[in-house]
């Protein structure tokens, strides 16, 4: 069996960096210093899959911003923190909270602030235009571009490992 789908068997917690993973990693400021961000439709539609098939769901940014309060309260996404650099740390706490192990963890991320928690958890990924470094040390690497349907085919391919995706698929049948 692919490496990757033994790996996504055990995962119980999949967690998403923001900025180059569920955006583009462009950052857009409007003149009065707010900012927004585009998100992809396909990201948030597997990720709701991925939590009703059981997989708990968090996201942990570097930066701070409403916009992704607002998308992770839209999508039902339980565990957000914002503004934390030392995401390995971050990690750690939400671990003990929960009562889970490395093993049970998926990620995927893009640039170098994420690459301890990519070396560390059960499944670390990378999307595809992530930092060259990044891709080097992951377990595997997304065909699709952060913003444009990685996560969509991160949380598939846990379906998948799983034995969910066809039934997340048929609901919409």
């Amino acid at each position: 069996m692919n490496t990757l789908l033994q790996r996504g068997k055990a995962i119980k917690l999949a967690v998403f960096d923001v900025d180059g993973v569920l955006t583009d990693g462009r950052l857009y400021f409007l003149e009065d210093g707010s900012e927004f961000k585009t998100f992809n439709t396909l990201d948030g539609q597997g990720i709701k899959m991925l939590m009703n098939s059981g997989v708990t769901t968090a996201i942990i940014s570097g930066r701070k911003t409403p916009v992704v309060e607002r998308r992770a309260k839209n999508l039902g996404i339980p565990h957000l923190y914002q503004g934390r650099e030392d995401k390995l740390v971050v990690l750690d706490e939400l671990l003990a909270q929960l009562g889970l192990s490395y093993e049970e963890v998926a990620y995927l991320g893009d640039d170098l602030p994420d690459l301890p928690v990519i070396r560390r958890v059960g499944l670390g990924m990378a999307v595809a235009n992530a930092a060259a470094f990044v891709r080097e040390h992951a377990h595997g690497v997304t065909q699709a571009r952060g913003g444009e349907g990685a996560a969509r085919e991160f949380c598939e391919l846990i379906l998948q490992a799983q034995g969910n995706l066809e039934a997340a698929n048929a609901h919409y049948l």
